[in-house]
C-alpha cells in the first residue's frame, strides 16, 4: 500500500493518456496494429511494474550489471546485422514469429543506464579528456552499428543521449564548444560521403516545401493538410479524410500526431502536448529530488531522450525538420519503442518510490 501511495500518479496518468490517444488512431485506421500494440502494452506494463518493485539500488552498485545491460544491447545490434530483416530499406529488425523486434530501441535505454552510472561515478573528474573519450567510445560503438542499418534517426537520438549527459555533468563549456565545432566538420564530411541520395533529398525538401510534392515532400504536405483541415474540434472518429483514405503515409508512426489532430482537432493536439509536458516535468522533478547521482542523471537522461524524440517528430510533422523516422513517445505505433519507454518509466517510478518526492 505504501508503494502505491508513493507512485507518481500524474506521470502514470499522462503516459496512459498518450497511449490511449495513439490507440484511438490505430482503432480508427488499422485495427490489426491495435491488437499488436495492446500486446506490447501488456508486456511493457508488466515490465514497468517489475522494474518499479525491484530493488534497483542493490543492482546498480555492481558495474558488471551495468556493463551487462550495455553489452547485451550491443550484441543485439550485432545480431541485427547478421540475422536482421530489411524493412523500408533498413536492416533494423529481428523477426520473432509475427512480431518485429527493433534492438536499437533497447539500446537507448541501455545507453541511458550506462551513462547514468558512468557520469555518476566520475562527476568530480568528468572534465578529464580520458573520461570524455571513454564516454564517446561507449556512444560510438552502438551508434556505428545503428548507422550501418542504416537508421539515421536513431543514430541522432543516441548522439542526443550522450550530449545531454555532457550538458548536465558540469563539463566545461569550452569542451562543448570544441565538440560542436568537430560535429559540424564531421557533419560536413558525412553529407558528402555518408548520406544516401534520398536522405539528401529530404534535407533539400525541407528548405523548399514545394519541391517534388508527389515525392520527397508528399508526406509532409499531407500532414499539413490533415492538421490544417482539422479545425478546433476535429472531423470526428473515423472521419479524417487524409487518414481514412490513405493519403497520409506512416499515419500510425511518423505522422501519428497529424492523424490524431485531424480527427480530434487542435484541442486534441493541445491535450497531447500538455500530457507530454507533464511527463517531462514529473520526470525532472523526480530526478532533482532523488538522493543519489545515478537516479538524478537517469531521470534527466530519460527526459532528454523523450524531449528529443517529441521535438524531432513534431518538427517532421510540421515541416520544420527532415523526416528521419523518429516516433512520438507513447503515441506512435511500435512495440519495441513502447516497451523501452515503459521500462524507462518503470525505473523512474522505482526512483520515485524510494525518494522523498
Amino acid at each position: 500500500m505504501e508503494t502505491l501511495k508513493r507512485l507518481d500518479w500524474p506521470l502514470i496518468g499522462a503516459v496512459a493518456f498518450l497511449i490511449t490517444a495513439g490507440s484511438v488512431v490505430f482503432a480508427s485506421s488499422a485495427e490489426e496494429l491495435l491488437g499488436r500494440q495492446l500486446t506490447w502494452l501488456a508486456i511493457g506494463s508488466a515490465c514497468a511494474i517489475g522494474l518499479t518493485l525491484l530493488n534497483l539500488k542493490s543492482l546498480i552498485g555492481y558495474r558488471w550489471v551495468i556493463l551487462g545491460v550495455y553489452g547485451g544491447g550491443v550484441l543485439l545490434l550485432l545480431a541485427t546485422q547478421l540475422f536482421g530483416t530489411v524493412i523500408n530499406n533498413s536492416k533494423s529488425w529481428i523477426l520473432i514469429g509475427n512480431y518485429q523486434i527493433q534492438p536499437s530501441e533497447f539500446m537507448k535505454a541501455a545507453l541511458i543506464i550506462l551513462f547514468a552510472s558512468f557520469f555518476a561515478r566520475r562527476h568530480i573528474g568528468i572534465a578529464r579528456m580520458s573520461h570524455l573519450l571513454i564516454s564517446f567510445i561507449y556512444f560510438a560503438i552502438p551508434a556505428a552499428l545503428v548507422f550501418l542499418e542504416p537508421d539515421l534517426g536513431t543514430t541522432i537520438l543516441l548522439f542526443g543521449i550522450w550530449f545531454s549527459f555532457l550538458l548536465v555533468s558540469e563539463i566545461p563549456w569550452r569542451y562543448l564548444l570544441i565538440g560542436l565545432v568537430i560535429l559540424i566538420l564531421v557533419s560536413t564530411v558525412y553529407w558528402n560521403v555518408g548520406l544516401a541520395d534520398y536522405q539528401k533529398e529530404r534535407v533539400r525538401g525541407l528548405f523548399n516545401p514545394e519541391y517534388d510534392p508527389l515525392g520527397i515532400n508528399y508526406s509532409v504536405i499531407q500532414s499539413k493538410i490533415a492538421i490544417g483541415s482539422a479545425g478546433f474540434l476535429g472531423k470526428g472518429f473515423e472521419q479524417g479524410t487524409q487518414l481514412q483514405l490513405g493519403f497520409l503515409p506512416a499515419a500510425q508512426t511518423d505522422f501519428v500526431f497529424a492523424s490524431f489532430v485531424e480527427e480530434w482537432g487542435i484541442l486534441g493536439g493541445m491535450l497531447v502536448i500538455l500530457a507530454f509536458l507533464l511527463i517531462i516535468i514529473r520526470i525532472v522533478r523526480i530526478g532533482m529530488r532523488s538522493d543519489n547521482n545515478f537516479s538524478r542523471l537517469f531521470c534527466l537522461g530519460s527526459a532528454a531522450l523523450f524531449t528529443l524524440q517529441c521535438t524531432v517528430n513534431l518538427g517532421s510533422t510540421l515541416g520544420f525538420l527532415p523526416v528521419i523516422g523518429v516516433s512520438f513517445p507513447f503515441l506512435s505505433y511500435g512495440g519495441s519503442n513502447l516497451l523501452t519507454n515503459l521500462a524507462l518509466v518503470g525505473i523512474i517510478q522505482n526512483i520515485a518510490v524510494r525518494a522523498d518526492v
